[in-house]
């Protein structure tokens, strides 16, 4: 077993062994909105559920050169957004999202996703995902590193209305299968669902 010490480590093979090792990871396709009206989306894997009471999600959106992205910018700003989640039909819609574009621009130039109004946020949601929900802002937490410089936004989202497609959703489930969500994994890879087993758990 190979042991390492982060100080041992340079930014990028601290970064390499994580996203190498904790996978697959969920990935979140958020839209947001500056207060210029720009919609932004952009994906991230930095992604999960924190609680069902009450429903929360949580993104992590790391910064650049200490500057907050985009997302995070318009989340702390207007406090809305909504996460959508990346399935086998939209994942190359959501890998040209991103594209490194300036505040002024919106990736729905760029990409063929269409947009939908929200029913409680108004930042709007993409008709292009089978599920997506609307959320405000719980709670956000400035991460910094050994430097205490800033490097990363994570977001605590409460949800306040969902949206299901009701062609994966029966009976109070939805089909995996028929959802078809996508996963990352690290440099340009991503995983589709494989192989299912069950495991009963302790009673």
């Amino acid at each position: 077993m190979l042991n390492f010490s982060p100080e041992d480590l340079t930014a990028k093979e601290k970064k390499k062994f994580l996203i190498g090792s904790v996978i697959p990871r969920p990935i979140a396709l958020v839209s947001t909105m500056s207060e210029d009206g720009v919609v932004n989306v952009a994906p991230f894997s930095y992604f999960n559920i924190v609680t069902y009471n009450p429903p929360m999600l949580s993104i992590a959106v790391q910064r650049a050169d200490g500057a907050s992205k985009d997302t995070a910018r318009n989340i702390l700003g207007n406090k809305e957004a909504v996460i959508h989640v990346v399935d086998t039909e939209n994942v190359e819609a959501a890998n040209i999202t991103s594209a490194p574009l300036g505040p002024e621009k919106s990736e729905l130039d760029i990409s063929d996703f269409t947009t939908v109004d929200s029913k409680t946020v108004k930042v709007p949601g993409l008709n292009e995902s089978k599920v997506r929900f609307e959320t405000e802002l719980y709670d956000s937490v400035v991460v910094r590193n050994d430097d205490d410089v800033p490097t990363t936004d994570v977001l605590l989202l409460k949800v306040k209305h969902y949206h299901i497609d009701e062609a994966i959703y029966q009976d109070g489930y939805i089909d995996p299968l028929k959802l078809g969500a996508v996963s990352r994994l690290a440099g340009n890879d991503y995983a589709e669902l494989g192989r299912m087993f069950t495991v009963e758990r302790p009673k």
